[in-house]
C-alpha cells in the first residue's frame, strides 16, 4: 500500500511533546542485587533495624526483649492491667477447660490431655507471643485431622498407648515445622492457603466434626471410623437400635442452650461472658443431673474417673524411627501448617482491631517452640483458637499475662478438681463442640467471594466439597493444588491490552475499560500486565502477533481497503516488573517477525531489571535503539508519527 502524502497527513497525531531519554538504573554488582532480593524474600521488615547505632548494653537487651517479648511489657506491668488481665484470664479458662476435655475426645485422646495441652503450652506463648490477645490451647480442626490421619493406621481403642505416642510425635514434628518456618523467614508458604481454600475447607470441617457428634448425641455405641459425609450419616441410620431417647432429650437441651447463649453474645458483644461461660455452666449443671439422677445406669455415657495431677513427662513417648516415622512426619507437616495459619491469622486480625502488630515470623517460632515443649509434657497441638481470642478480646486482655492467668486456673484444676468431672456426659462435650466450630461456617465470606471471584469461589467449593464427601486431608489437597493451578494460569496466561487514546489529554488507558479511549490511526499499542518469563513468553509471543492480525484485519475492513494503515507496534512495559533470559529473547523474536510484515516496534517504559537485561541482551543495540524505546505512551506516539509525517510509505 502507498498512501499519498495527503492519507499520511491525516494518519499523523499533531503533538508536540518533549521525547525524555529512559535510562538503565546504577549499576549494581551480582553480590548487592542477591543482598537485596535475598532481604525482601526473607527480612521485609528489618529486624536488625531497632539495633542499628545502639550502644552494646542496648542491643542486648533489645536482643532479650526480641526473643522474649515479655522483658519488654513486664517490667512496665501494673496492678490495672492485672485487674483486666486477671478478668480475661478467668473468662477464658472457663471455656478453655470444658473445650480442652473436648477437643481432646475429637482427636481420640483421653479427655485429660486436652486439659494439660490447655496449662503448659499457655505459659509457653506468654513468654515468646508478639499478640496481647492470642488465647492458645487445643483447637477443633487441629484435632480433626490429628485424630484422622492417625486412626487410619492406629486404633484409638485398640491401641491406646501406641496413638497417644504418636500423637506427641506428631505434635513434636508440628512445632519442628512452624518453629523452622519462623527460624528461617519462611511464613509467606503459610500464604498458599488462600482465603477461600481456608473457608470452605473450615466449613467443611465443622460440618464433618460436628456429624462425629452424633455419635455422642444420639447415643450410638457403635460408630464409623471413616470421616465422610456418607459413612457418618450411614452408620447414624443404621444404628437406629442404639439410640438413646435419655442421651437425645439431653443434648439438644443443652445444645439449644449453648447455641442461644452463643446468639445472645453476637448480637450484644458487651454480654459475651454469656457465650464465654455457657460451655462451663453446661458441663457444671449435666454433672450434676447425671450424678443426683445416676443417669450413667439408664443410657447417658459419661467421661469417667480422670487422672489427677499435672503435666507428667512425655520426651519418652517420642517416636523418631520405626514404621510411624512417615506418619508422624506427615501428620505434623499437616497439623503443623493448618494450626499455624489459624493462629497467625488469629493474632493480626485481633492486632489490627486494636492497633498494634503481630511479627508472623515471631509468633510461628513461639508456636512452634510451645508444640516442641508440649510434645514433651503431654501435650498435643496447640495454636490461637479464635473462639478463646475472641472471648479474651472481648474481656479487656492488656497483655498475654491473662495466658497465665488461664494457665494456671487449669493447673488448680489438674490438681484439686478433676474428681468433679467423672460424672461428666460425654453428649454434653459434643453439644460444645458443635456449637463451637459452628463459627467456621462463614457464608457471608463465601457469598462475598462468589461476587468477587468466581474461580476463587470453585477452590473454595472444592475444599468443602473435598472435606465433606473424601476427607479432611484430601479435600485440602485439592483446594492447595487448584489454588496452585490459578497462580500457574496467571503465570503462563499474563493479561495483554489494547490501549488507546484518552481524548484531550496524552494518557493512554485499556479500550476494553475506557469506552471513549480513541485508537491512534497507524498504532497498535498492547500493554503487558505481568512479569515475562520461560512460562509465558510463548504465549505472549503468540497473543502479540494475534493482536497484530486482528487489527490489520479490522483495520483494512473497515478502510474498505486490501492492506491495513498499521505502521508500528507500541508494548507498554509499565507492568513488567521482573524479566528472565527466555522472556528477553521474545522481543527479538517479535522484530523479526514484525519486520516481515514491515512493522517496527517500540518499547515504552521497561523498568530498572528489564531494561538491565535488556542491554546485554541486546549487545547491537537492534533492539534498544533510541528511536526504539520511550518513557511514555504518549511520547511514543508524538515522535513516531513526527518522524513519518511527510515520508511516503514502502509497504505493499
Amino acid at each position: 500500500m502507498e498512501p499519498n502524502a495527503s492519507n499520511l497527513h491525516s494518519h499523523c497525531v499533531e503533538i508536540t511533546m518533549e521525547v525524555h531519554k529512559v535510562v538503565p538504573p546504577p549499576h549494581r554488582s551480582t553480590f548487592q542485587k542477591l543482598k537485596t532480593r535475598l532481604k525482601e524474600t526473607f527480612f521485609p521488615d528489618d529486624p536488625l533495624r531497632q539495633f542499628k547505632g545502639q550502644p552494646p548494653k542496648t542491643k542486648w537487651i533489645l536482643g532479650a526483649q526480641y526473643v522474649f517479648p515479655i522483658l519488654q511489657w513486664g517490667p512496665n506491668y501494673s496492678l490495672k492491667l492485672f485487674k483486666s488481665d486477671i478478668v480475661s484470664g478467668l473468662t477464658i479458662a472457663s471455656l478453655a477447660i470444658p473445650q480442652g476435655i473436648s477437643y481432646a475426645k475429637l482427636a481420640n485422646l483421653p479427655p485429660i490431655v486436652g486439659l494439660y495441652s490447655s496449662f503448659v503450652p499457655p505459659l509457653v506463648y506468654a513468654a515468646l507471643g508478639s499478640s496481647r490477645d492470642l488465647a492458645v490451647g487445643p483447637v477443633s480442626i487441629a484435632s480433626l485431622i490429628l485424630g484422622s490421619m492417625l486412626r487410619q493406621e492406629v486404633s484409638p481403642s485398640k491401641d491406646p498407648v501406641l496413638f497417644l505416642q504418636l500423637a506427641f510425635s506428631s505434635t513434636f514434628f508440628a512445632g519442628v515445622v512452624q518453629a523452622s518456618l519462623g527460624i528461617l523467614r519462611l511464613g509467606f508458604i503459610i500464604d498458599f492457603l488462600s482465603k477461600a481454600t481456608l473457608i470452605g475447607f473450615m466449613a467443611g470441617a465443622a460440618i464433618i466434626v460436628s456429624l462425629q457428634q452424633l455419635k455422642a448425641l444420639l447415643g450410638i455405641t457403635h460408630f464409623t471410623k471413616q470421616m465422610g459425609l456418607v459413612p457418618v450419616l450411614s452408620s447414624v441410620f443404621h444404628n437406629t437400635a442404639e439410640w438413646s431417647w435419655q442421651t437425645i432429650v439431653m443434648g439438644f437441651c443443652f445444645l439449644s442452650l449453648l447455641l442461644l447463649a452463643r446468639h445472645v453474645s453476637m448480637k450484644k458483644p458487651n454480654l459475651f461472658w454469656v457465650s464465654a461461660g455457657a460451655p462451663l455452666a453446661s458441663v457444671i449443671i449435666s454433672t450434676l443431673l447425671v450424678f443426683a439422677f445416676k443417669a450413667q445406669h439408664h443410657g447417658i455415657s459419661i467421661i469417667g474417673k480422670l487422672q489427677e495431677g499435672l503435666n507428667p513427662p512425655s520426651w519418652n513417648m517420642l517416636h523418631f524411627h520405626g514404621s510411624y516415622l512417615g506418619l508422624v512426619m506427615k501428620t505434623g507437616l499437616v497439623t503443623g501448617i493448618i494450626s499455624l495459619t489459624e493462629g497467625i491469622a488469629v493474632g493480626r486480625t485481633f492486632a489490627a482491631l486494636k492497633g498494634y502488630k503481630v511479627d508472623g515470623n515471631k509468633e510461628m517460632m513461639a508456636i512452634g517452640l510451645m508444640n516442641i515443649v508440649g510434645s514433651s509434657t503431654s501435650c498435643y497441638v496447640t495454636t490461637g483458637a479464635f473462639s478463646r481470642s475472641a472471648v479474651n478480646h472481648n474481656a479487656g486482655a492488656k497483655t498475654a499475662a491473662s495466658n497465665i492467668i488461664m494457665a494456671v486456673t487449669v493447673m488448680v484444676t489438674l490438681l484439686f478438681l478433676m474428681p468433679l468431672f467423672q460424672y461428666t456426659p460425654n453428649v454434653v462435650l459434643g453439644a460444645i463442640i458443635i456449637t463451637a466450630v459452628v463459627g467456621l461456617i462463614d457464608l457471608p465470606a463465601a457469598y462475598q467471594i462468589w461476587k468477587i471471584d468466581k474461580f476463587d469461589f470453585i477452590v473454595l467449593l472444592c475444599a468443602f466439597l473435598g472435606v465433606i464427601f473424601i476427607s479432611v486431608q484430601q479435600g485440602l489437597a485439592i483446594a492447595v493444588g487448584i489454588s496452585i493451578f490459578k497462580i500457574l494460569l496467571q503465570v503462563t496466561r499474563p493479561r495483554t491490552g489494547m490501549l488507546g487514546n484518552i481524548p484531550g489529554t496524552d494518557i493512554y488507558r485499556n479500550l476494553h475499560h475506557y469506552k471513549d479511549g480513541m485508537k491512534v490511526p497507524g498504532f497498535l499499542i498492547l500493554s503487558i500486565e505481568a512479569s515475562i518469563n520461560f512460562a509465558n513468553t510463548t504465549y505472549l509471543n503468540e497473543r502479540i502477533m494475534r493482536w497484530v492480525e486482528e487489527y490489520e484485519a479490522q483495520d483494512a475492513e473497515e478502510e474498505g481497503k486490501k492492506h491495513s494503515s498499521l505502521q508500528f507496534v507500541i508494548l507498554d512495559l509499565s507492568a513488567v516488573s521482573a524479566i528472565d533470559t527466555s522472556g528477553v529473547s521474545i522481543f527479538s523474536d517479535l522484530k523479526k517477525a514484525l519486520e516481515k510484515k514491515g512493522l517496527e516496534m517500540a518499547l515504552v517504559n521497561p523498568v530498572g531489571e528489564v531494561i538491565e537485561k535488556l542491554q546485554r541482551w541486546d549487545e547491537g543495540r537492534d533492539i534498544l535503539r533510541p528511536d526504539s524505546v520511550y518513557l511514555t505512551v504518549g511520547e511514543a506516539v508524538a515522535s513516531l508519527s513526527s518522524a513519518v509525517k511527510c515520508q511516503p510509505s514502502n509497504r505493499a
